[in-house]
């Protein structure tokens, strides 16, 4: 869901072509979107038809200038597979709340920079705690309802990312 949105959000402020975004997870590859996620998308003209999962691999984070989880597990998951991979690791509530202290990134300043200033204070360990303040519920089994107010979340959410990453709303 947060892929197909944040193309939307990226495709309107005019950089779909200039940012590639991907998705990929920790778990089974090649399934299809949950129905609920197909209804969800559907309702804001969005497709899911041609999703199908990938596993996210160190190959591919050391070919990705940022990752961004739904929750801390990814964000651990992705850390131990690819260490070196931290500093452009977190999660999208994360990168948001950080971002939005730090301020946008100017357009000329690298995102590496940007990145580094965002994770300034920022330890691996706190991705071992159980505060939740920085996970996106997985809907997975949830009704219809469910998975609409995530789509509304995530589209919040990636509003935000773009304002802060790219300077556009």
């Amino acid at each position: 869901m947060a892929e197909a949105l944040l193309r939307r959000r990226l495709e309107l402020a005019g950089l779909g072509t200039e940012v590639k975004v991907r998705s990929a997870g920790v778990l089974d590859t090649g399934r299809p979107a949950a129905w609920q996620a197909f209804d969800a998308l559907a309702a804001r003209g969005l497709s899911l038809e041609a999703h199908r999962s990938n596993r996210l691999t160190p190959q591919l984070m050391a070919a990705t200038d940022l990752i961004l989880g739904m929750a801390r597990e990814h964000v651990r998951a992705a850390v131990v597979a690819a260490p070196e991979a931290w500093p452009r690791t977190y999660t999208l509530k994360e990168l948001v709340r950080r971002g939005g202290a730090v301020g946008p990134r100017p357009r000329a300043q690298p995102l590496e920079e940007w990145l580094d200033r965002v994770g300034a204070g920022r330890r691996r360990g706190e991705l071992a705690g159980d505060s939740p303040d920085d996970d996106i519920a997985d809907p997975v089994g949830s009704d219809p309802e469910v998975f609409e107010a995530l789509a509304e979340e995530l589209d919040d959410l990636l509003a935000g990312l773009v304002r802060l990453v790219w300077g556009v709303t």
